[in-house]
Order: structure tokens, then sequence, then C-alpha cells
């Protein structure tokens, strides 16, 4: 492949771990940096395949942000070391777990075979992005398996490039693979392998590249061969991930009302968590989950073509949801075109998700309300999205209803509407409303048998000392 400077790189040089989640992940957290080489022949560009040679079982990928070097470096101090980067891509560090026994440390054959360092499809200006802002996420076969970002390394890049310009010079074009996330894994001959880099509005695109069988390798050398720990390394076997939501803290949601959970995040200084103006397609609806996020922007008809079409954002969002999620569309509040129909519904509660939020409008809603998946909307409308949207991106903060929601944030929802509870206030709140619902069963009792509302509602110290034997009544 020629190289997208149009100079070859003299190297290409990776880092081992650099991750914190996939440091969680192989059980080790190193205090400096560590790095390999790949030969620049490894190098392939999107589309090309990644050719498994027949005969090996465990063909590993890793999505990893490439840095490409734009003027020579040598001796420099880490607070300079971004400004020696030009160019910043995607990029999968292949490799056979079937050759480390004979290459480990060097991982020449392993990791070093033609194709195996497949980066782009574009070229990122270094100059118009912040090095702790950016995100890297793959898809194989079209589900997202790694999605991180780059606020919390346990090597900045800048220290990456001071570290190596210590000792080895770098020269404009080389690379740099600074590392993956959590969640690589083996893929199979007929697989696809997507990588993209997004920081802020820009973009890499999708590096694409389809998994191939190759031919046996000839015998005079090394011949592939797996035991339970190489297994366990290239299958990630060794990570357990955590559920989205603990069963305990959902039943624990789902248990207090949305008005509890308003009243109490308002005593916190937090009186806007509400997403307003959207009710349920199905009147009795409960909802817990975690947010994932799609964001709509208006349409403009020249990049609808672009964005709009294919495999957009909104499809994606779709494939990219795991059970336990909501998935929240922010859709500018604009009730005058669908932002979700019944195929894509149905799709959403096949992937186990809890729910679908959105401040726009459902279209096939009768068909959407009979799938049984929570749906809440600010309306009904016949239209398609690109009457008024463009799909643009994931997993990213989003307005919805007028409320900052961002991935990974506890999304309630009942007759009432929807709420926003931060994470880590779950526990805390769930306590308190407990508390608060309690009290409002007691005063509740109390005005049905007749008895004024003043020094009662809300809980008066005239009336503590019957709350608390009415209390230990219940708990009998």
């Amino acid at each position: 492949m020629t190289h997208p400077l149009g100079n070859p790189p003299t190297k290409i040089i990776a880092v081992h771990l650099n991750y914190p989640s996939r440091a969680r992940e192989r059980g080790r957290t190193p205090s400096q940096p560590s790095y390999f080489l790949k030969p620049p022949s490894s190098l392939a560009g999107t589309k090309e395949a990644i050719v498994r040679p027949a005969g090996c079982e465990l063909l590993g990928f890793e999505g990893e942000i490439a840095l490409v070097i734009g003027s020579r470096a040598q001796r420099v101090a880490p607070e300079d070391g971004w400004s020696y980067v030009r160019w910043v891509t995607a990029a999968n560090d292949a490799g056979v777990y079937d050759l480390r026994y004979a290459d480990r440390g060097s991982n020449l054959r392993s990791k070093g075979a033609d194709g195996f360092t497949p980066i782009g499809p574009r070229l990122l200006d270094a100059r118009r992005m912040d090095p702790a802002a950016l995100r890297l996420r793959t898809w194989v076969n079209g589900e997202v398996v790694q999605d991180d970002t780059t606020d919390a390394l346990l090597f900045p890049f800048g220290q990456l490039v001071a570290d190596l310009s210590r000792l080895v010079t770098l020269e404009p074009g080389d690379v740099i693979l600074t590392g993956t996330p959590a969640g690589a894994s083996v893929v199979r001959p007929g697989d696809l392998v997507e990588v993209e880099v997004t920081g802020g509005e820009l973009s890499t695109g999708r590096l694409r590249n389809p998994i191939a069988e190759g031919d046996t390798l000839a015998p005079y050398g090394a011949m592939p061969r797996t035991d339970p720990a190489e297994r366990e390394a290239a299958y990630g076997a060794a990570y357990e991930p955590m559920p989205l939501l603990p069963p305990g803290l959902a039943d624990g949601l789902r248990s207090v009302a949305v008005a509890t959970l308003s009243a109490q995040l308002r005593g916190r200084g937090l009186p806007h968590m509400s997403i307003d103006d959207v009710r349920p397609l199905t009147p009795g609806t409960r909802m817990v989950g975690v947010a994932h996020t799609l964001r709509y922007l208006p349409l403009r008809e020249d990049l609808f073509k672009q964005y709009g079409t294919g495999m957009n954002a909104q499809k994606r969002a779709i494939e990219e949801l795991r059970p336990g999620h909501v998935l929240v569309m922010d859709a500018r509040r604009d009730p005058t075109a669908g932002t979700l129909g019944d195929i894509l519904a149905l799709r959403a509660a096949r992937r186990g998700a809890a729910g679908v939020v959105t401040d726009g409008a459902v279209r096939d809603s009768a068909a959407v309300a009979g799938l049984g998946l929570p749906v809440y909307a600010a309306s009904r409308h016949p239209s398609v999205l690109g009457r008024r949207h463009v799909p643009w991106d994931t997993g990213v903060p989003v307005g919805c209803g007028g409320a900052l929601v961002q991935p990974g944030d506890l999304i309630v929802g009942d007759d009432d509407g929807v709420i926003v509870v931060p994470p880590d206030l779950a526990d805390e709140l769930i306590a308190d409303c407990r508390e608060q619902e309690r009290q409002e069963r007691f005063i509740t009792e109390q005005v049905a048998a007749g008895e004024s509302v003043d020094g009662l509602y809300p809980l008066g110290p005239a009336w503590r000392d019957a709350y608390e034997n009415w209390c230990k009544g219940e708990t009998q």
C-alpha cells in the first residue's frame, strides 16, 4: 500500500497496553509503555482482506488509533510530543495468536504478515484535534465490540512520542499504533471488521476489512499451534464485562415513581433532569435502562445524501444496542417527522433494548406500540425522518426534551414521563424515594380519614410520632 503521506514509513511502532479497560482485561497495568515493531510491508488499506493462513485458528483484531508523524522527532519533551504528529487515522493491529509462541516478544510472524496493519480510510489533521478527546470504535459484522476514548490513557500520546524519541528518531511518515481497548477478540473468514476514529465533528470514516482464508504455510518454519492460555488471551476470556445495570439497581429504580425521583433530584439542586413533553405510546409503561444516544441534525439535502442513506447513524444506533440500553434520540423537539418506525423498533426489541425515548415523532405508531418495547415520544407523525432530520452520530451527549443526556446515564420512565438519573446518585435516590413514598402513603391514609393537610403534608413535627408508630405497624 502507498503510505498516506506519499512516503513509506521507516517503521511502524505498536504499543502493548495503553487503555485502562484493556489493562483490566489482561490483569496487569504497566508503569511504563512497552512496544514492538511491525514491518511497513504489513500496511494495507480499507476494503483489503486480512488473510488468515490456513491452519490458524486465532486471528485477532485490535482496533487502534494510529498517529502519523509529520516532522522528525528526536529527544522531544512530552509536552511537545503531540506537535510532531501530523495525522490521525484508524488502524487494525491484526495478528495470529497461533504463532505467538515462536516469536514471543518480537511478534514478527504473528503480527507482521502482509496486510496485518490496515489503516485509513481518511487522515485527520492532528492540529484540529484534542488528543485527549478522541473516540475509537470497532465493529464486527455490524456489532460494536470496542468503544473507548482517550481521556484516561495510561500513556498520553505526547508521552509516547517523547519516550520513543529518546533513543529512536521518528521520521515523517512513521506510524505509531497507540494500543487497543477492551473487546478485542477473534474473527474468522467471512467476518467484516470496521474501525473508526472520531474527534468532535471529524471522522476517519470506517476502515473496513473483510477476513479471508489463506493458503497453508510451507512447513520449513514454525507452524500454527494453540493452547488454552492462547485461546483465553485471544478471546479475552479473562475479562467478564459487568452488566449494563445490576439487577438490584434496576429493581430499585423500577420500584419508585418518576415524580418522586424528580422531587428528590430537585432537592439536590438538579431541577432540569426530566425529558419534557414525551409520553409513552402505551399507557402503563414502565422503563428502566442505561442511555445510549443518537443525535439528529436539521435536514440539509446535500448532507443527507452522504449521511442519511445506507447504514446511517440511526441504523448504527439500533445495531449498537445491548440488553438494558435505552436509546435516547435528540430530534431537537421537532414533532413533524418520524424518528423511529416499526422495523427499527422491532430490531431494537430483538437486541434486548429496555426502551426508546425521542423528543421527535414515531411513525407506524400502532405497530410500534404493539411490540411491547417501551417507547416514549413527543408525537406521532407519518413522515420518514428525511423530511426534517439528518442522522448524525451515536454515543455522544445529546439534548432530549430539554435535558442533557450522556451515554451511561440512567433513564427511568412511567406514565408521568421520563427522567435522567446520574449513576452516582442512584443508590441514595432509591433509598430517599422509598422513604418519601412511605411518608406519602401515611399522609394519604390520614387525608382519606378526614385530616387536614396543615402540618401533615409535607410531614411536620406534630405528626412525626404518629408516622413512626405507623411505620412499625407496616413492618410487622
